[in-house]
């Protein structure tokens, strides 16, 4: 018996610019995460994971390309959010970007992962605090999770992509 093909999933890849999506990307596809630059348009990387082909859009996070992100939303199956969990300057920014997305008609029920990313710096905030800053506890139409990760050492990523081909199945119809 040949095994099935395995099932297609579309993943999208968002967050401020410097949270660190492109270094995840590469981390996730096993490339060299020393030279990166600020993402001008999108990235786009194929990973196999649990049996799923997992096709993962990077789009850049620079604010003048931010309106460009509803581009992307059609058929998304999971929307993975990056935060840079050390700046935490910016935690009321990149929770207001993240409460529009989850306003959005095209992403309704897509569940929701958040890589608390750069724990591997001293001045991280923990998951938690980043958590309760986002008001995570707030949402109620999808499933969601956060997780604490370094892109850089790749600490996190594996949990949070089973996290990701456990949740897929699960997507709640409007």
């Amino acid at each position: 018996m040949r095994s099935s093909p395995e099932q297609e999933v579309r993943l999208l890849l968002l967050g401020l610019d410097n949270a660190g999506k492109t270094t995840l990307l590469k981390q996730l596809a096993a490339e060299d995460v020393s030279h990166i630059t600020p993402t001008q348009g999108f990235n786009i990387k194929s990973v196999q994971s649990s049996g799923f082909k997992l096709n993962v859009w990077d789009i850049g996070g620079q604010r003048k390309i931010r309106p460009y992100w509803r581009n992307y939303f059609e058929n998304t199956d999971v929307l993975i959010y990056v935060i840079d969990s050390s700046d935490r300057k910016r935690f009321e920014e990149t929770s207001l970007e993240l409460a529009e997305l989850l306003e959005e008609e095209k992403l309704a029920a897509v569940p929701l992962l958040i890589f608390a990313n750069k724990q591997d710096l001293m001045t991280a905030a923990p998951a938690s605090e980043l958590a309760e800053s986002l008001h995570l506890h707030t949402i109620r139409d999808r499933m969601w999770q956060v997780q604490a990760c370094s892109a850089l050492t790749a600490e996190g990523i594996q949990d949070g992509m089973t996290w990701v081909c456990r949740n897929i199945k699960f997507r709640k119809k409007p």
